[in-house]
């Protein structure tokens, strides 16, 4: 689960970005072993690209120490990037090239010969499902279909890290499970990914394991399983009520019932290891709001609990 070396892929101490007098990360610590999905969970503005930015060798670091393949980004910038793979958050792709030649040119920056990119652009558009638009224009694919082909592009030099930033922002939930689909492939032929996002269950579905960033720290590190385990409830109790109908003071309805009661402007949570009882004993003490939603706890929860904010704001 190591490097050759013995170390781990990326290793992280104290790690720091600031920007002027905005500290953009905040002294973190994480390490990331070969062949897992390793994830930045957090809301916009928690430090999550800033960190992928370090890693990637393209911003440097303020404070603190940071090991890519045992290398230093300062000094061996140009050969760590030419062993990672990039999928920025928004699409870089060329729009006046055809979806193979994006491959191909991009092939190129890496010195691989004409011959071997060719081959090489054919398997990875077949890859991603793009074999047939392969001499098409990139301009009128779809937001996903450009994605896939931005995650095509970013294998073109067999990278042993991919570094994924808010991989499926954007896309509707048809092409995310597409994007998911292939990434989890990739995970499963031994391809290490490192990835942020602010979806839940997309750091449900991906990660290995996380870490949950706000405010530029590391605030809960672990298994989306293990975080779920620690920090919230088997499964939670959603109330929605009509307009002014919500009680100031929901205690008397739910003491004895909930282990934890969060009120959100919307909706109110009730954590609980057993929903349908809460649900149906919130019924015998006469409390009536307009829905009722028993669900199991996510990511989100976790992500409340530790902060007090939503992931996505």
């Amino acid at each position: 689960m190591v490097g050759p070396d013995g170390h781990p892929l990326i290793q992280a101490r104290g790690l720091v970005k600031r920007f002027g007098d905005f500290v953009a990360v905040d002294g973190i610590d994480f390490e990331l072993q070969r062949g897992e999905a390793f994830g930045f969970l957090g809301p916009n503005g928690a430090g999550k690209t800033s960190t992928m930015r370090m890693i990637g060798c393209v911003s440097p670091v303020t404070d603190g120490t940071l090991r890519i393949l045992g290398l230093d980004p300062a000094r061996d910038g140009v050969k760590i990037r030419a062993r990672l793979g990039v999928v920025p958050q928004q699409d870089t792709l060329d729009m006046e090239l055809s979806v193979r030649e994006n491959i191909v040119i991009y092939g190129r920056y890496f010195g691989l010969p004409r011959r071997e990119l060719g081959a090489r652009a054919d398997e990875l558009l077949e890859f991603v499902e793009l074999a047939e638009r392969a001499n098409d224009k990139v301009e009128p694919l779809s937001g996903g279909m450009k994605r896939r082909l931005t995650i095509a592009r970013s294998l073109v030099n067999d990278p042993e890290i991919m570094l994924l930033d808010e991989p499926t922002t954007g896309l509707d939930p048809q092409a995310r499970h597409v994007v998911w689909d292939r990434l989890y492939r990739l995970k499963r032929q031994g391809v290490t990914l490192l990835l942020t996002t602010h979806y839940m269950d997309e750091a449900e579905q991906l990660c290995d394991r996380l870490v949950v960033m706000d405010r530029g720290k590391i605030v809960a590190e672990g298994s989306p399983p293990d975080l779920i385990e620690r920090y919230s409830t088997r499964e939670v109790v959603e109330l929605r009520f009509e307009d002014g109908s919500r009680p100031d003071d929901l205690s008397y309805w739910t003491d004895g019932l909930v282990s934890r009661v969060e009120a959100l402007p919307d909706r109110v949570l009730l954590y609980t290891q057993d929903g349908d009882a809460a649900s149906h004993g919130l019924h015998e003490r006469g409390l009536v709001p307009e829905s009722v939603l028993v669900r199991r706890s996510t990511l989100e929860d976790v992500f409340l609990h530790l902060t007090g904010r939503s992931l996505v704001e």
